[in-house]
This record gives C-alpha cells, structure tokens and sequence, in this order.
C-alpha cells in the first residue's frame, strides 16, 4: 500500500501528492519519497541532486527549468512557513500547453508538487523563513539554465513588485518564448 495519495492538477502528468502522516505526542513523521511506491504509481524513482532554500515573505523564485537534452522532473515542498507554487505547461504537444497552475504548499500540510519534464516552476513566499525543498530527476547544468519572466504567464501574483534576483528580473517574456519541448 502506497504511503501517497495522487491528486491529479488541471496539467498534464503534473500531481500533488499527499503523504500519509504519521502523528502522536512526540509530533509528525514525513516520510517524502519511497522509490518503490514513486515507481509504482509511475513517477520518476530517481533523483540526482535534491536542496533546499531559506526565504522571506515577499520573495518570489522562478520561473526556472532545465532545456534539453538535460530537462529535470522535479519534486517540490514546503516544510515550514507557507509558499503559492506556480507551474507552465511548456510542451508544445500537450493538451495543456502555456496553461499554468498553483497550489498552497506549506508546513501544515506538507503535500508535495510532482512537476514534468518541459514545465517553467517557481514561487512566491507567504510567510518569514519559508523552508523549501526540491528533488530534482537530473543535476543542474549552467549551460541548459533557462527561464521565463514570472510576470508574462496572466497569473495574478499577490505581489506587484516581488523581491527577485537579477536572472529572474531580466528573463525573457513568455509570449517571447520558443519552446523546444
């Protein structure tokens, strides 16, 4: 028996995923990835590289993938704090192509986004010293680093004037955007 309950998103392939927690006096147990049950519900049972990131209220990550030939699935949570996760359906064959999608992820919860190969994913922070983790199917690579301007998807962020990096400032609009997935 799985120890995760698939929830399927208006995307293609992209799932929030609900753990089973496990609670009593002394607190939550979390287990977050089970190669086994990740291979049996058919989603990727690997994963090169995992981190994490400490943020603020008001910052906002994203929009980043990885192009071809290195393209990443990627798992993401939050374990503490609160953050609005925001994907793109960057695949020309989809159904759901240039569609975009966001779910709460937070510390209460703690549900997970299951996101594909060929989609834009990023975030904007909710509360002080939001934790969040990302498993990621392939290494980073610098030369297949690539994005599109949070600001260019029609999304409604709660922030006009987020807190952001440079890269992220100066990323090309979607609409200016030639997808090669």
């Amino acid at each position: 028996m799985s120890q995760f309950e698939i929830i399927e998103t208006p995307l293609a392939g992209c799932f929030e995923i609900k753990p089973k927690i496990h609670e009593d006096n002394r607190g939550r147990f979390v287990k977050l990835f089970h190669s086994m049950d990740f291979s049996e519900l058919k989603l990727v049972d690997h994963f090169e590289e995992q981190y994490y990131a400490v943020s603020n209220q008001g910052v906002l990550r994203g929009m980043h993938f990885q192009l071809p030939p290195f393209p990443q699935i990627k798992l993401v949570t939050c374990v503490s704090g609160a953050l609005l996760d925001v994907v793109v359906d960057l695949r020309k064959s989809s159904s759901t192509y240039l569609q975009w999608h966001r779910v709460e992820l937070n510390g209460q919860t703690d549900h997970m986004l299951y996101v594909p190969e060929g989609f834009a994913h990023g975030y904007y922070v909710l509360e002080d010293q939001t934790v969040f983790v990302s498993m990621n199917s392939r290494k980073y690579i610098h030369e297949c680093d690539s994005g599109i301007h949070w600001d260019s998807l029609g999304f409604a962020w709660p922030d006009k004037r987020p807190i952001v990096s440079d890269k992220d400032r100066n990323l090309i609009k979607l609409a200016d955007f030639e997808s090669p997935f």
